[in-house]
């Protein structure tokens, strides 16, 4: 893989999303990363439906988490799979891991070993609610964490009626966290030489997001609560309904306003309308007045209007039109892999591009692996590490 992490072996201990859209995010940045998995395979593997191929039994949902990868099967339970784990550990130079809190000491692998084997190691660790304090070993899936850290209570048509994230937000936030701070880590070992732990949680992940919400509370002592379409300091700032369905209108400052007033045909100056602050006081009032006026167009004439004026306005688009969309085609959104079972197939691209000056088409990488069928690589990954060790012992005498 070509990339800013080419030479970076990554071995990915993890399973479900955080940890593995994490390790996905390095390999997107052309880290070799090597994904340890049970016999059994990792979990997603059986998550659907969907399931697609000749025999209905590969997930979608691994599908989304895991390309530009090798798999091998381990039994880290057994003596012969911890001993080959310690290989691979003196060979690589992340190590990313989801357990519970206590799992890899249990398995003889604790993190003074993994240093002692290979000081350079920079260990990523994913937990549910953190590695240590009072609830420090409670297992966490991402709808708990939504719970838990506050998220529900911000999302839904109102503070009674608590909505869970569609996507689910808390695993892929720590799996970006993570790799963040696995980049600041190797970046740190290039002064230090020495490699660290990197610790983040899905509650973590998730409270790290709270932004204005969070110091609404802890500054302004406001609880904040479900808004519903509309944004809970703007306005006007949201979803309105026109003559055949809904559009978005996100108004930021006045000379926005004043456009969108003037199109709508809305007095810009009234009292009750003149700054945001009254705005927002009188949000149900300004939702109606719009909403008046929106409903003698369909949503492709005050999408054209709106744009005209430079005012951010959308459309609220399924997925399938996402994926049918020319700007997200534009944008390197969607990678074409050779599936060995699938054939080609397109999966959600990775959301970074880097570009040369002399290149400004360029993307990183150049092209992508399909993610692996359990176990597909054992004999390659073997291959390569008794080749690493060759080397290294050559480099010793």
């Amino acid at each position: 893989m070509q990339g800013p992490l080419s030479g970076i072996v990554v071995l990915d201990l993890s399973r479900a999303l955080a940890g593995p859209h994490g390790a996905q995010m390095l390999g997107d940045l052309g880290a070799h990363v090597i994904k340890v998995e049970h016999p059994s395979g990792d979990e997603s593997r059986g998550w659907g439906p969907p399931f697609v191929g000749p025999d209905q039994n590969i997930s979608t949902y691994f599908l989304a988490a895991n390309r530009n990868k090798r798999s091998i099967t381990v039994d880290m339970k057994s003596d012969e799979g911890r001993r080959l784990i310690e290989r691979l550990v003196r060979h690589s130079d992340v190590l990313i891991e989801n357990f519970r809190t206590g799992v890899l000491d249990r398995l003889g692998l604790p993190v003074g070993r993994l240093h002692e084997l290979n000081p350079r190691l920079v260990i990523l660790s994913i937990t549910g609610f953190g590695h240590d304090g009072p609830e420090g070993g409670r297992p966490g899936y991402d709808q708990i964490a939504q719970g838990e850290a506050g998220l529900m209570s911000l999302t839904g048509p109102s503070p009674e009626e608590p909505y869970r994230v569609g996507a689910s937000i808390a695993d892929l936030l720590a799996g970006i966290h993570g790799a963040y701070g696995v980049v600041a880590a190797l970046y740190e070992r290039e002064r230090t030489g020495r490699g660290r732990v990197v610790r983040t949680s899905l509650l973590a992940s998730v409270v790290g997001v709270h932004s204005y919400h969070g110091t609404a509370w802890t500054v302004g002592g406001k609880v904040p609560g479900a808004g519903g379409n509309h944004h809970v300091s703007i306005a006007p700032y949201g979803a309105f309904r026109c003559a055949d369905g809904m559009i978005q209108i996100a108004v930021a400052n006045e000379g926005q306003w004043r456009k969108v007033a003037e199109l709508l045909d809305i007095d810009p100056e009234v009292t009750k309308y003149a700054t945001n602050r009254d705005r927002f006081a009188h949000r149900d009032e300004l939702i109606a007045d719009i909403e008046k006026a929106l409903a003698a167009h369909g949503r492709a004439h005050w999408l054209a209007a709106l744009g005209e004026l430079g005012v951010p306005a959308g459309a609220i688009r399924s997925i399938d039109e996402v994926y049918a969309w020319d700007q997200v085609r534009s944008q390197g959104l969607l990678v074409t892999v050779d599936h060995p079972v699938l054939g080609p197939i397109e999966l959600p691209g990775p959301p970074l591009r880097f570009e040369t000056p002399d290149d400004a088409r360029a993307d990183v990488p150049h092209s992508h692996t399909p993610p692996p069928a359990l176990g597909q690589d054992n004999d390659a990954v073997l291959d390569w590490l008794r080749e690493r060790e060759q080397a290294a012992e050559g480099r010793q005498e």
